[in-house]
Protein backbone atom coordinates (compact mmCIF):
# COMPACT_ATOMS: atom_id res chain seq x y z
CA UNK A 1 0.00 0.00 0.00
CA UNK A 2 1.36 3.44 -0.92
CA UNK A 3 2.26 5.76 1.95
CA UNK A 4 -0.50 8.21 1.11
CA UNK A 5 -3.13 5.49 1.05
CA UNK A 6 -1.83 4.02 4.31
CA UNK A 7 -1.94 7.43 6.02
CA UNK A 8 -5.50 8.00 4.78
CA UNK A 9 -6.56 4.59 6.10
CA UNK A 10 -5.01 5.30 9.50
CA UNK A 11 -6.71 8.69 9.73
CA UNK A 12 -10.04 7.18 8.70
CA UNK A 13 -9.76 4.50 11.37
CA UNK A 14 -8.98 7.20 13.91
CA UNK A 15 -12.16 9.08 12.99
CA UNK A 16 -14.21 5.90 13.38
CA UNK A 17 -12.63 5.16 16.76
CA UNK A 18 -13.45 8.64 18.08
CA UNK A 19 -17.03 8.32 16.84
CA UNK A 20 -17.76 5.33 19.06
CA UNK A 21 -18.99 5.93 22.59
CA UNK A 22 -17.54 2.97 24.51
CA UNK A 23 -14.00 1.66 24.97
CA UNK A 24 -13.30 -1.45 27.00
CA UNK A 25 -9.95 -2.60 28.41
CA UNK A 26 -9.16 -6.31 28.54
CA UNK A 27 -6.59 -7.20 31.18
CA UNK A 28 -5.14 -10.68 30.67
CA UNK A 29 -2.30 -12.68 32.17
CA UNK A 30 -0.52 -12.28 28.81
CA UNK A 31 -0.92 -8.50 28.48
CA UNK A 32 -3.65 -5.93 27.88
CA UNK A 33 -5.59 -4.68 24.89
CA UNK A 34 -8.34 -2.12 24.22
CA UNK A 35 -11.58 -2.65 22.32
CA UNK A 36 -14.11 -0.16 20.94
CA UNK A 37 -17.75 -1.20 20.76
CA UNK A 38 -19.72 -0.17 17.70
CA UNK A 39 -22.63 2.22 18.20
CA UNK A 40 -24.47 0.82 15.17
CA UNK A 41 -24.89 -2.50 16.99
CA UNK A 42 -26.36 -0.87 20.13
CA UNK A 43 -28.19 -3.90 21.48
CA UNK A 44 -25.06 -6.06 21.53
CA UNK A 45 -23.04 -3.16 22.89
CA UNK A 46 -25.43 -2.69 25.79
CA UNK A 47 -25.84 -6.44 26.35
CA UNK A 48 -22.06 -6.79 26.61
CA UNK A 49 -21.83 -3.86 29.03
CA UNK A 50 -24.56 -5.44 31.16
CA UNK A 51 -22.62 -8.71 31.28
CA UNK A 52 -19.47 -6.83 32.31
CA UNK A 53 -21.43 -5.19 35.12
CA UNK A 54 -22.76 -8.59 36.22
CA UNK A 55 -19.21 -9.93 36.48
CA UNK A 56 -19.45 -12.39 33.60
CA UNK A 57 -16.13 -11.16 32.25
CA UNK A 58 -14.27 -10.77 35.55
CA UNK A 59 -11.52 -13.38 35.89
CA UNK A 60 -13.06 -15.18 32.93
CA UNK A 61 -11.23 -17.59 30.63
CA UNK A 62 -10.25 -17.64 27.00
CA UNK A 63 -11.27 -21.27 26.74
CA UNK A 64 -11.12 -21.92 23.01
CA UNK A 65 -7.95 -20.85 21.24
CA UNK A 66 -7.37 -21.76 17.59
CA UNK A 67 -4.37 -20.53 15.63
CA UNK A 68 -5.31 -18.48 12.55
CA UNK A 69 -8.97 -18.55 13.62
CA UNK A 70 -10.22 -17.06 16.92
CA UNK A 71 -9.68 -16.77 20.64
CA UNK A 72 -13.00 -17.29 22.43
CA UNK A 73 -14.00 -16.36 25.97
CA UNK A 74 -16.96 -16.74 28.29
CA UNK A 75 -19.19 -19.79 28.56
CA UNK A 76 -18.61 -22.66 26.14
CA UNK A 77 -21.34 -23.91 23.79
CA UNK A 78 -21.46 -27.36 25.40
CA UNK A 79 -21.82 -25.89 28.90
CA UNK A 80 -24.72 -23.67 27.84
CA UNK A 81 -26.50 -26.38 25.86
CA UNK A 82 -26.13 -28.93 28.67
CA UNK A 83 -27.55 -26.46 31.20
CA UNK A 84 -30.50 -25.73 28.92
CA UNK A 85 -31.12 -29.46 28.48
CA UNK A 86 -31.14 -29.94 32.23
CA UNK A 87 -33.51 -26.98 32.70
CA UNK A 88 -36.04 -27.16 29.83
CA UNK A 89 -38.34 -24.84 31.72
CA UNK A 90 -35.93 -21.99 31.00
CA UNK A 91 -36.08 -22.47 27.26
CA UNK A 92 -33.07 -21.46 25.16
CA UNK A 93 -32.59 -17.71 25.62
CA UNK A 94 -30.68 -16.06 22.78
CA UNK A 95 -29.92 -12.45 21.91
CA UNK A 96 -31.34 -11.24 18.55
CA UNK A 97 -28.71 -10.87 15.84
CA UNK A 98 -27.44 -7.45 14.72
CA UNK A 99 -25.58 -8.47 11.59
CA UNK A 100 -24.55 -5.34 9.67
CA UNK A 101 -23.04 -5.43 6.16
CA UNK A 102 -20.36 -2.89 7.14
CA UNK A 103 -19.18 -4.92 10.16
CA UNK A 104 -17.07 -7.86 9.10
CA UNK A 105 -14.60 -10.43 10.39
CA UNK A 106 -11.35 -8.61 9.80
CA UNK A 107 -8.39 -9.28 12.09
CA UNK A 108 -9.13 -7.95 15.59
CA UNK A 109 -12.93 -7.91 15.21
CA UNK A 110 -15.06 -8.70 18.27
CA UNK A 111 -17.97 -11.07 17.66
CA UNK A 112 -20.72 -12.74 19.66
CA UNK A 113 -20.71 -16.54 19.79
CA UNK A 114 -23.82 -18.61 19.12
CA UNK A 115 -25.09 -22.11 18.47
CA UNK A 116 -26.58 -23.32 15.19
CA UNK A 117 -29.94 -21.58 15.60
CA UNK A 118 -31.63 -20.45 12.37
CA UNK A 119 -32.12 -16.87 13.59
CA UNK A 120 -28.33 -16.51 14.05
CA UNK A 121 -29.06 -15.15 17.54
CA UNK A 122 -26.17 -14.77 19.96
CA UNK A 123 -25.34 -16.28 23.32
CA UNK A 124 -25.48 -13.74 26.15
CA UNK A 125 -22.13 -14.76 27.60
CA UNK A 126 -19.73 -15.78 24.85
CA UNK A 127 -17.41 -13.57 22.78
CA UNK A 128 -14.57 -14.12 20.35
CA UNK A 129 -11.77 -12.10 18.78
CA UNK A 130 -10.77 -12.73 15.18
CA UNK A 131 -7.22 -13.77 14.40
CA UNK A 132 -7.69 -15.34 10.99
CA UNK A 133 -5.21 -15.18 8.15
CA UNK A 134 -4.58 -13.30 4.90
CA UNK A 135 -6.45 -14.31 1.75
CA UNK A 136 -5.61 -14.00 -1.92
CA UNK A 137 -7.95 -12.55 -4.50
CA UNK A 138 -8.47 -16.04 -5.90
CA UNK A 139 -9.43 -17.46 -2.52
CA UNK A 140 -11.93 -14.65 -1.93
CA UNK A 141 -13.44 -15.16 -5.39
CA UNK A 142 -13.87 -18.87 -4.65
CA UNK A 143 -15.60 -18.03 -1.36
CA UNK A 144 -17.95 -15.61 -3.14
CA UNK A 145 -18.93 -18.32 -5.59
CA UNK A 146 -19.38 -20.94 -2.86
CA UNK A 147 -21.58 -18.74 -0.65
CA UNK A 148 -23.30 -16.88 -3.48
CA UNK A 149 -22.22 -13.49 -2.13
CA UNK A 150 -20.30 -10.40 -3.23
CA UNK A 151 -17.60 -9.27 -0.83
CA UNK A 152 -17.27 -5.45 -0.79
CA UNK A 153 -14.02 -4.10 -2.22
CA UNK A 154 -12.86 -2.53 1.06
CA UNK A 155 -13.49 -5.81 2.90
CA UNK A 156 -11.47 -7.67 0.28
CA UNK A 157 -8.62 -5.23 0.74
CA UNK A 158 -8.64 -5.82 4.50
CA UNK A 159 -8.69 -9.60 4.07
CA UNK A 160 -5.75 -9.39 1.67
CA UNK A 161 -3.64 -7.01 3.78
CA UNK A 162 -4.38 -7.70 7.46
CA UNK A 163 -6.42 -10.89 7.25
CA UNK A 164 -9.50 -12.24 8.98
CA UNK A 165 -12.21 -14.90 8.52
CA UNK A 166 -14.44 -13.89 5.59
CA UNK A 167 -16.49 -17.11 5.65
CA UNK A 168 -18.09 -16.01 8.95
CA UNK A 169 -19.49 -12.78 7.50
CA UNK A 170 -23.26 -12.61 7.52
CA UNK A 171 -23.59 -15.44 10.03
CA UNK A 172 -22.39 -13.90 13.32
CA UNK A 173 -22.83 -10.47 14.89
CA UNK A 174 -19.66 -8.35 14.89
CA UNK A 175 -20.00 -5.54 17.42
CA UNK A 176 -16.54 -4.14 18.08
CA UNK A 177 -12.83 -4.24 17.26
CA UNK A 178 -9.44 -4.02 18.92
CA UNK A 179 -7.88 -0.56 18.77
CA UNK A 180 -4.67 -1.17 20.73
CA UNK A 181 -2.74 -4.28 21.77
CA UNK A 182 -3.69 -6.74 19.05
CA UNK A 183 -0.27 -8.37 19.53
CA UNK A 184 -1.57 -9.73 22.86
CA UNK A 185 -4.40 -11.56 21.09
CA UNK A 186 -1.95 -12.83 18.49
CA UNK A 187 0.31 -14.15 21.26
CA UNK A 188 -2.59 -15.91 22.97
CA UNK A 189 -3.63 -17.51 19.67
CA UNK A 190 -0.21 -19.16 19.43
CA UNK A 191 -0.41 -20.91 22.82
CA UNK A 192 -0.36 -24.67 23.06
CA UNK A 193 -3.76 -26.26 23.56
CA UNK A 194 -5.31 -29.67 24.19
CA UNK A 195 -7.53 -31.61 21.77
CA UNK A 196 -10.49 -29.39 22.75
CA UNK A 197 -8.60 -26.17 21.91
CA UNK A 198 -8.29 -25.31 25.62
CA UNK A 199 -4.94 -23.65 26.47
CA UNK A 200 -2.71 -25.94 28.53
CA UNK A 201 -2.15 -23.05 30.93
CA UNK A 202 -5.25 -20.99 31.84
CA UNK A 203 -5.62 -17.65 30.04
CA UNK A 204 -7.63 -15.31 32.25
CA UNK A 205 -9.10 -11.92 31.42
CA UNK A 206 -11.13 -9.14 32.97
CA UNK A 207 -13.05 -6.58 30.91
CA UNK A 208 -13.44 -3.04 32.28
CA UNK A 209 -15.17 -0.03 30.73
CA UNK A 210 -12.74 2.83 30.01
CA UNK A 211 -14.99 5.31 28.25
CA UNK A 212 -18.74 5.65 28.08
CA UNK A 213 -20.70 8.72 27.03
Amino acid sequence: MKKGMLLAAILFCGIIARAQSVLVKFTTNHGNFTVMLYDDTPKHRDMFLAEIKKGTYTNALFNRVIKEFVIQGGVLDDTTLLYEKQHPELGAPRFPAEIKPNRFHKRGALGAGRDNNPEKASFFNQIYFVVGKKYTGTQLAELEQKKGITIPADHKQAYKTIGGIPRLDGDYTVFGEITHGYDVVEKISQLRTDKNDLPLSPVTFTARVLKKK
